[in-house]
Formats: C-alpha cells, sequence, structure tokens
C-alpha cells in the first residue's frame, strides 16, 4: 500500500504541515494542468486548515472546490460542511462563484440530488464514464473509524458503480463520495487529532481488519495517501 504517515506534536503543528501540503499540491497542479481540484471534508480540524488557508496568497480562479460529503440539511444549518467552509475561508478570499461546487441538499430526496452531483461531476471533468481523479481529497476520521460519510456496516460501503451515495447516520441521509470515487484521486490526505481516534486507528492500520465496521480501511488509492495524526491520536500505533 502507498500508505505514508506522519506523526506531528499537536494540532497546531497538525495544521500548519496540512497547509504546507495543500498550498505545495495547488502550485504543483496548477503548473502542470492548470488546474487544481479539492474535495472538502467537515469537522473541526479541516475548519483550522481553511481558516489558515484563507491567509494565503494562491490562484484562486484555477482552484475547483467540491465537498466529499454532506449532511442533508440546507446551506444555512450550522451542521453544513459547506457553511462551515465559506465561514472559514472561501468568503474571505477572491474565487470566482462557478469554481465553488457545493452538493445540494435543499430538495426532498436524497438520491435525486446525489444523482444530480454526479452529473455535476461528469460534466466537470468531462468524464462520462469510469471515476474522475481529484487532484486532492481532504478527509477525516470518526471515533467509529467512519470517513466522508461512509459509516460502518452502511449500504454506501458496497457501492462501487456511482460516485455519489446516500450515507446514513443514525437515520439522518448524507451525500458522500462513493469508495472507488475517493480512491481515484491523485492525493488523499487524512488529517486525525485526539485521542478518542486510538482505537479505531489500531483497528485501521491493522494488518488485518474488517472494513465494514471500520471503513477508513477502503481508502487506498491508486494516488497518494498520506496520515496526518497529532501524537494524542498516535499514540498506540
Amino acid at each position: 500500500m502507498n500508505r505514508h504517515v506522519e506523526i506531528l506534536a499537536d494540532q497546531f503543528a497538525l495544521i500548519e504541515r496540512s497547509r504546507k501540503i495543500v498550498v505545495d499540491l495547488i502550485h504543483e497542479a496548477v503548473n502542470a494542468s492548470d488546474r487544481f481540484t479539492i474535495a472538502l471534508s467537515g469537522g473541526s480540524t479541516p475548519k483550522n486548515l481553511y481558516a489558515a488557508l484563507a491567509n494565503e496568497s494562491l490562484p484562486w480562479s484555477k482552484i475547483h472546490v467540491f465537498w466529499g460529503d454532506e449532511r442533508y440539511v440546507p446551506a444555512t444549518h450550522q451542521d453544513s460542511n459547506q457553511l462551515m467552509a465559506r465561514q472559514a475561508w472561501l468568503d474571505k478570499i477572491e474565487i470566482p462563484a462557478s469554481n465553488i461546487h457545493p452538493m445540494n441538499t435543499t430538495g426532498a430526496d436524497p438520491q435525486q440530488d446525489a444523482q444530480r452531483y454526479e452529473v455535476e461531476l461528469r460534466e466537470f471533468f468531462q468524464k462520462p464514464q469510469g471515476f474522475p481523479a481529484f487532484d486532492l481529497i481532504l478527509l477525516g476520521m470518526g471515533d467509529d473509524g467512519h470517513t466522508a460519510s461512509l459509516f460502518p456496516h452502511t449500504d454506501a460501503l458496497s457501492v462501487g458503480d456511482r460516485l455519489i451515495t446516500v450515507g446514513n447516520k443514525d437515520g439522518q441521509p448524507r451525500l458522500t463520495f462513493s469508495v472507488p470515487l475517493i480512491n481515484q484521486a491523485n492525493y488523499v490526505l487524512f488529517i486525525v487529532a485526539g485521542a478518542n481516534k486510538r482505537p479505531a486507528l489500531k483497528q485501521v492500520f491493522a494488518t488485518q481488519g474488517d472494513e465494514m465496521q471500520y471503513p477508513s480501511r477502503l481508502i487506498q488509492p491508486q494516488g497518494e495517501l498520506l496520515w496526518l495524526l497529532d501524537q494524542a491520536a498516535a499514540a498506540e500505533l
């Protein structure tokens, strides 16, 4: 597996390291293809990364922002990943509105909205078949081992023919990238912090394990895979 792991002293170091990686990847992609595509994650740790990126001077007109998963709530809801990213980052930079590609969660049918986002991705990447490759997909991991909205023992884990599917958390639907779409990425960056993540990380990193119980084990991209951990999270590895 092309998995790399870096352990940082604390969350401050974690954010600084992830900021540098993202900035470097942006410059590399823009230099190579005049475009950079990133899929965002939710959570408190990525929020700090987004706030740091808001202070950068970058070619914003060449950066396209997507979301790897989203709660099925309005974009103005406090639980919205889109709202968090806009408040911490996107509303503070000069990025064209057309470069921001949120998931639609205002309808009454999550399956239809998942299909709409899939159509949008296929049109953007000009990829009518197969799975497009994002330059970077950011991921976190819950203390149950889930990532994106791919939760243990849910139907979304087995979706192999779609880009976007519907995840489920305690009966609440969420839109999420499928495992094959994530695994097509050129670069996947996990950012994980906190002692509460230790038990799940131990299972995710084990030589043998249950992917249905610990879905983060399913993330094995064709490109680079980097796990950034703080010492609190990595203490038992």
